[in-house]
């Protein structure tokens, strides 16, 4: 099978390291052609500072890397550093990476790409804040929809949010960017709350991948460890008298996905965001109803299989 051209958007993040650390390891399924990244879970420096660091722990730094926006397009930046760490990669030791970012930045990098590629032939996974991506859009539409997909991590519909009662992180922190995306025209497969609550790092899974005993391996054990003994994580959010079963994996989710898309359940859907709201503001309404929709412009993922999100680890961390 031939690899997937693929490109990743990212704000690393502890559950954004675990999705770099496989698409690294992934190499016979997956072309990368670069990560690109922006601020999000802890400022745009440490983020790609984090990007680099993972590269060189993976021994793939044959990847560039570049950085990206270091702000939302309209709002003051939110950090999700309580959850991530300071330095956004949890406990894990992090010291100035052996190569740093290239110094073309991120939106150049996208434009100049994905134009000299072929059309309906690159992938782009996203798993931070949309921010880049607007700013993408708004530069070169034409460009950005002759990418085959866009699969990003974001949103929340029957499990509400993990950062208000009903907003997502990622679509929390640009709202403004996720409207321009999901109205962009682009082909959109999103991966919610709904579909990542459904794969959890739970002690098990901890434990196996640490067997492994490589660098890659040990860096995803301490990123699940480090997410698994958070307060927030200690709780079913489903059933709040019930142990959680470990931390959800977002953002390896969306990689997965590309690896087994048999693996996931999509509905065809109409995603619209809030973006004027103070109390639901970065709320995604879901609506699978075509007659109420008018047109649809995402597919939603509604089911994951746990289990292949391990396998894939297992096997590209090994």
């Amino acid at each position: 099978m031939k690899p997937i051209p693929l490109i990743l958007d990212c704000d690393p993040g502890v559950d954004d390291a675990v999705a770099l650390a496989l698409a690294f390891g992934a190499r016979e399924r997956l072309d990368l052609l670069g990560i690109t990244t922006t601020a999000g879970n802890v400022e745009l420096a440490k983020t790609t500072r984090n990007a680099c660091l993972i590269r060189q722990i993976m021994g793939r730094e044959d990847v560039p890397v570049h950085a990206g926006l270091s702000k939302p397009l309209s709002r003051e930046p939110i950090i999700a550093d309580d959850f991530h760490g300071p330095e956004g990669l949890g406990d894990y030791p992090t010291s100035p990476p052996s190569l740093g970012p290239q110094s073309t930045d991120a939106i150049s990098f996208l434009i100049q790409t994905i134009e000299a590629a072929a059309a309906d032939t690159i992938s782009l996974a996203v798993t931070g804040p949309l921010t880049n991506i607007a700013c993408l859009i708004q530069q070169a539409p034409d460009t950005a929809r002759r990418l085959r997909q866009i699969v990003l991590m974001g949103g929340a519909r029957r499990e509400g949010g993990n950062i208000t009662a009903s907003a997502e992180y990622n679509i929390y922190a640009d709202p403004e960017a996720a409207d321009i995306v999901f109205k962009s025209g682009c082909n959109i497969v999103a991966f919610g709350l709904d579909a990542t609550h459904q794969v959890r790092g739970t002690s098990a899974w901890v434990e196996a991948i640490a067997r492994l005993n490589t660098p890659g391996a040990k860096l995803v054990a301490d990123m699940l460890a480090f997410s698994n003994a958070l307060p927030a994580n200690l709780m079913d959010t489903s059933d709040p008298d019930q142990p959680a079963t470990g931390a959800p994996l977002h953002d390896p989710c969306v990689i997965a996905y590309l690896l087994a898309p048999e693996a996931f359940s999509l509905r065809p859907c109409r995603i619209d965001v809030e973006t004027e709201s103070t109390l639901t503001r970065g709320h995604t309404a879901v609506e699978f109803r075509k007659a109420v929709a008018g047109a649809f412009n995402a597919s939603w993922v509604s089911k994951a299989n746990p289990e292949a999100v391990l396998s894939f680890l297992l096997r590209y961390l090994a």
